[in-house]
């Protein structure tokens, strides 16, 4: 059957008020040089913009792992539920993989985070609780994913100033709900998070 690959997989955005959530899959090829490595929970964001410049740099010079990254927004989260969402964010990352690498599912196996589920099309799958804690490839998505968000949050801050999505990323902060109740919501709110708040 050939050789067999490992993709760790980590979410971030579950439990926010508004904005995607986002899912980092990362596919090991070779060797990864992770030691020290944390789950992103237990980092500063100066420390994940390290350790994510560290991933980055280590795969220009090895070629050892490829990274894949897909959000689903509010709007979807609304719809379907946010573990459906986050389901079918995985399912994109793993498509990009397949598709980008021509790899055959067979040929890897799927670690994932705490609740995480791949597609069903995924035989070869296995959720590790706590997993961005015992896993250093399961930490390793979870930091790419925490910074992608962390940044498309930034950006949707300018699309929304008087959110100050900034500053809390869409999490259920006192001051995001103060501003959800002076303003209500936005395009990027999750109306099934908030209906406390309105």
């Amino acid at each position: 059957m050939g050789r067999k690959y490992i993709i760790g997989v980590d979410e971030v955005g579950r439990g926010p008020l508004a904005g995607p959530v986002t899912v980092a899959a990362i596919l090991k090829r070779g060797r990864i040089n992770l030691r020290g490595i944390k789950d992103s929970k237990k980092l500063s964001a100066g420390q994940r913009e390290k350790w994510l410049f560290k991933i980055k740099n280590q795969n220009l010079k090895t070629k050892n792992f490829e990274i894949a990254v897909a959000s689903v927004g509010a709007q979807i989260i609304d719809r379907v539920g946010i573990t459906a969402a986050a389901r079918l964010a995985v399912g994109r990352c793993l498509q990009k993989l397949k598709l980008g690498y021509k790899l055959h599912v067979p040929s890897f196996k799927i670690l994932l985070d705490g609740s995480l589920c791949a597609p069903r099309t995924y035989p070869n799958q296995e959720t590790i609780i706590r997993g961005d804690e015992k896993l250093p490839l399961i930490a390793a998505a979870s930091i790419v994913a925490k910074t992608h968000r962390d940044k498309k949050m930034i950006r949707l801050h300018e699309q929304f100033p008087k959110y100050r999505f900034d500053l809390h990323k869409g999490y259920g902060t006192k001051l995001h709900q103060k501003l959800v109740k002076k303003h209500g919501l936005c395009d990027i709110h999750r109306r099934s998070f908030c209906s406390r708040l309105v």
